[in-house]
């Protein structure tokens, strides 16, 4: 498809997800922007923009995955730095949102991160945000700038459609996925099933029982996010336990720290389908896991954005 760029149209990449931003430069037939990223000799960021782009409309693609803090650093700086050199509108392609997963006072004397890092964003300068698959879509509201928040359901549905699997059921790893299930079941056509679980402490997770009919089907586990792997990882076995023929298991994020990718290989998990919106190191590219790309969303999005064409065919 080729798609239409005004001479006003600029992508840059940082450092988080140079591959995705350099798909999806490709995707829209144009060049990413020069810049560059060094450290003074105490490690504070420096950035500088080797072109002109005043009066531009500028996208940065940049993620806020590990290392989160420098690279949400980079993201503000850099924003800071096309604020200063005159651009038209800074328009700001997160396809993971770090920070998310405080966005209420869960406690008392709990920071809101989420909240923080829209007032940040707003602050240093951006005009717009791109994401894919918030942690929590009220986040969505921490902005007074327009957030256009895209979904991965559907690129998970057609890759295991075009696998052909029979007696699928959609399972939720806990209470708060059962919506995202939900929409996965009704692309597949399947049921769904609940794990429920309880979380003693963060990252700690006791699998308590299974809702549904999930003995001698083919499972699919669905969550936005996997990060330790351990929701993950106990519920396929659980439902191993429990009769299941086989379970695959799929998230729009791999963050996959810790202890993640040990816990998989062990796990009864036949297969992690993900996407790319986390760019993954070659140690945690282990036979088990599958990327999908977000590139060719990420570009309809940008460019019905920059052409000032309707988002919303992209959510249905």
């Amino acid at each position: 498809m080729a798609y239409q760029l005004s001479n006003r149209f600029k992508m840059f990449s940082l450092n988080s997800n140079p591959k995705l931003a350099s798909e999806m430069a490709r995707l829209l037939g144009c060049e990413l922007g020069k810049s560059s990223v060094t450290r003074f000799s105490d490690g504070e960021i420096q950035i500088n923009i080797e072109e002109s782009v005043r009066g531009s409309d500028v996208y940065l693609v940049q993620s806020t995955s590990q290392p989160g803090n420098e690279h949400l650093m980079e993201l503000l700086i850099m924003i800071d730095a096309l604020k200063r050199a005159s651009a038209k509108t800074i328009n700001v392609v997160i396809p993971y949102y770090g920070y998310a997963r405080q966005d209420r006072k869960a406690r008392s004397r709990e920071p809101i991160t989420a909240k923080l890092v829209a007032n940040l964003l707003e602050t240093a300068g951006a005009h717009r945000v791109l994401t894919i698959d918030l942690h929590a879509p009220q986040i969505q509201g921490f902005f007074d700038i327009p957030v256009d928040q895209l979904v991965g359901v559907p690129i998970l549905a057609e890759y295991f459609d075009h696998k052909g699997l029979e007696d699928i059921v959609v399972v939720a790893p806990d209470n708060g996925g059962v919506v995202r299930a939900r929409k996965l079941a009704n692309r597949l056509h399947a049921p769904i099933a609940l794990v429920d679980k309880r979380r003693p402490q963060p990252n700690v997770v006791e699998v308590m029982n299974i809702v549904g009919n999930i003995e001698g089907k083919n499972a699919i586990l669905i969550d936005d996010m996997i990060d330790t792997a351990g929701t993950i990882t106990l519920a396929a076995n659980a439902l191993m336990e429990k009769g299941a023929k086989a379970v695959y298991a799929c998230c729009t994020h791999a963050v996959l720290s810790g202890a993640a990718i040990s816990r998989i290989e062990a796990s009864a998990i036949k297969e992690l389908v993900v996407t790319n919106s986390i760019e993954l190191p070659e140690e945690k590219m282990i036979n088990k896991i599958t990327t999908l790309s977000i590139a060719p969303l990420l570009v309809d999005a940008v460019d019905r954005i920059h052409n000032e064409k309707a988002v919303s065919p992209l959510f249905e």
